[in-house]
């Protein structure tokens, strides 16, 4: 059930405008990073970690927060839509097949962001002149924590979105929860505060941050198990229909 289950999701997702913003919205703050970096190059003495602080400040308390919310906002979107609710609640397929497939899809989704931005940072690097070798065991360190910090958020956004039928208040609740993020980061709060998360496994604007790896992974996964199960009592215990 779990294997038909995302077989459905990823003909959701054909044809739709979630691409134009995988592709597109990384862009902005890699474009922006890189050109902050040129001009502060008096400044940005550390090249490739200098490079990744001005393309995080942006990406990871703003853009890709954001981004996150419109993919679980769209994941949710059809069901929300018609009588497609009522529908869904007669196959016979266990609510957790539900809410894991749309959680393995957003994952695969993030997988392609982190990616994304990675390639992003190496193009804006190399365009920018930087000659001294990349730190490839550093960024892919970078990626990783960001991808783990982004499974939080993404149970997160899908609990929001599973009960919120407005497209864009989950994602606005994203952006928000983003600058909260900053804000629980500079407090020292932020293994406490899902969409801190983001930041603290890329190491926003300090790359050389030491991050408390056993921590950092227990809250990532207790965030993640938490709103996956919240979302899987949610519809079990609510009589979820269509409008």
């Amino acid at each position: 059930m779990l294997m038909r289950a995302l077989h459905a999701e990823k003909i959701k997702l054909r044809r739709t405008p979630v691409w134009l913003a995988f592709v597109l919205l990384p862009v902005l703050p890699a474009v922006i990073g890189t050109f902050n970096y040129l001009a502060n190059l008096g400044l940005l003495k550390s090249d490739w970690e200098s490079l990744w602080t001005q393309h995080t400040l942006f990406f990871c308390y703003f853009f890709l927060p954001a981004l996150l919310g419109v993919y679980c906002a769209y994941l949710w979107r059809l069901e929300h839509l018609d009588h497609n609710w009522n529908r869904v609640m007669t196959v016979p397929m266990p609510v957790w097949s539900l809410c894991l497939s749309k959680f393995l899809v957003a994952l695969g989704l993030l997988a392609g962001t982190v990616l994304w931005q990675g390639v992003l940072f190496i193009l804006g690097g190399l365009l920018a002149g930087i000659r001294v070798p990349i730190p490839w065991l550093q960024v892919m360190d970078w990626l990783a924590c960001g991808f783990l910090g982004g499974a939080a958020v993404l149970s997160l956004q899908l609990f929001l979105s599973l009960f919120i039928r407005s497209f864009a208040v989950p994602v606005a609740i994203a952006l928000a929860g983003g600058i909260g993020g900053l804000m629980a980061t500079t407090q020292g709060w932020g293994l406490f505060f899902p969409y801190a998360l983001l930041s603290l496994g890329m190491r926003a604007n300090n790359p050389n941050r030491v991050l408390e790896y056993p921590a950092f992974f227990v809250s990532c996964a207790a965030f993640t198990l938490l709103f996956l199960v919240l979302s899987v009592m949610f519809i079990r215990r609510r009589d979820v229909k269509s409008e």
